[in-house]
């Protein structure tokens, strides 16, 4: 089978479940998308701005996946900072309700959270999670536009976007999504669903 035909069929037919287990580099329906970090607090906003930024470069040139897996790992660790306790204690509930298998329950915290906390990247995160858990992928696509406005180089919200989009059939946007996040990380476990142009396997 061609490998566009084949990687179709696999989006279509795994439904994109298996992506949301609590993998260490995972987030919606992506292994990225969906991952649990550990809660912590923010101290100094400005100075983990900047680490970001440092990290996403070295992403981008890392020489090889197990580099690439430690860099992403410490911008998951950031992307969990808190930017108080009562949104860290949320966030830690949330967590644990998805872990225990109540989604609705995890849902429900995660509106609180955003509500309180709008420009908190990953509660947004971690609620598209939730929202595709639940099967309100219209709801986690814009939970992930969200996440995108206030970190745009989230390749979890992206590669759970494109995820999302290619479930819907949506391959074109769903592909472009997927290249902007391989961009960011050049060895994103999702990178294996790039096509090449119609009528041309990669």
């Amino acid at each position: 089978m061609p490998r566009r035909d084949l990687t179709l069929a696999l989006v279509l037919t795994l439904g994109l479940a298996v992506a949301f287990q609590a993998i260490p580099r995972a987030g919606p329906i992506s292994t990225a998308l969906a991952a649990e970090g550990t809660v912590t607090l923010q101290s100094d906003p400005a100075a983990d701005a900047a680490e970001r930024e440092k990290l996403f470069a070295a992403l981008a040139k890392a020489a090889n996946a197990a580099e690439a897996e430690a860099i992403a790992s410490q911008l998951w660790t950031l992307w969990f900072k808190a930017p108080n306790e009562d949104a860290a204690a949320l966030m830690r509930q949330a967590l644990d309700r998805r872990t225990a298998g109540d989604y609705r329950g995890s849902a429900d915290l995660l509106d609180k959270l955003v509500e309180a906390e709008p420009d908190w990247a990953e509660a947004w995160n971690q609620r598209a999670t939730m929202r595709y858990l639940l099967n309100d992928f219209d709801g986690s696509l814009a939970d992930i536009d969200r996440v995108l406005a206030l970190e745009p180089k989230h390749f979890g919200a992206l590669s759970g976007q494109a995820l999302i989009l290619m479930h819907q059939g949506r391959m074109d946007a769903g592909q472009a999504a997927l290249r902007k996040a391989v961009t960011i990380d050049p060895f994103l476990s999702e990178r294996a669903l790039l096509m090449g142009p119609k009528g041309q396997d990669i």
